[in-house]
């Protein structure tokens, strides 16, 4: 019964005899999983080969070979994860840019309408109303509203929000703008850390 249970293969064997050993199957990962347990297992015969059962030596080699099969896939998987949210970076910007466009047409569209109040006081009367019923928020869906109802004043403000871009670029101090950045979360954590702090009192313990 000994020698029965000496004879009978890993679960694993049959998987190791079809692998050819080639170099470049030499460097692969499941090729040295099985050459490391079909070594465990020759010396583990050696040693305990009265006080161990085949069934056992099999479960056990087969479960190494599963959890270092399963280890090298979560390795695997993590960095493809990594490598996913890496690329999802680049396009947290979009949203930035329509705000941009948003602002500059809503500037545009007050400058629009300080102009036609001093020089077309019926035009800034009809675009003042036009503006009390379309939020100029959204500036595309505002700006297409307002050519199908007053062509001229659409174009207008498309123009003049381009012109105004143009001179904020000319204008425009990208560090100047990080420093201020830097400097309003500086005096947040500050005004923040002023209010968690515990001052300590001066009352005294009179008799």
């Amino acid at each position: 019964m000994a020698m029965a249970a000496n004879s009978t293969s890993c679960p694993c064997s049959s998987l190791f005899t079809e692998m050819k050993c080639s170099p470049k199957m030499r460097e692969n990962r499941a090729y040295k999983n099985l050459l490391c347990i079909r070594k465990l297992k020759s010396m583990n015969m050696k040693s305990h080969s009265n006080l161990s059962s085949s069934l056992l030596d099999n479960e056990w080699y087969a479960r190494l070979f599963y959890l270092s099969s399963r280890n090298h896939r979560q390795k695997i998987f993590q960095n493809t994860i990594v490598s996913e949210l890496g690329g999802q970076y680049e396009e947290v910007f979009n949203d930035v840019k329509l705000e941009l466009r948003n602002c500059f047409t809503k500037k545009a569209v007050r400058t629009v309408l300080y102009q036609l109040y001093e020089m077309n006081p019926p035009q800034y009367i009809w675009l003042h109303n036009f503006i009390a019923e379309n939020d100029p928020a959204d500036g595309k869906v505002f700006l297409r509203n307002l050519a199908k109802e007053y062509h001229d004043l659409a174009e207008r403000v498309m123009i003049t929000r381009l012109h105004l871009y143009a001179k904020w670029i000319k204008q425009c101090d990208h560090a100047e703008i990080y420093k201020e950045i830097s400097d309003e979360n500086l005096e947040l954590m500050r005004e923040r850390l002023m209010e968690t702090i515990v001052w300590p009192t001066d009352d005294k313990n009179t008799e």
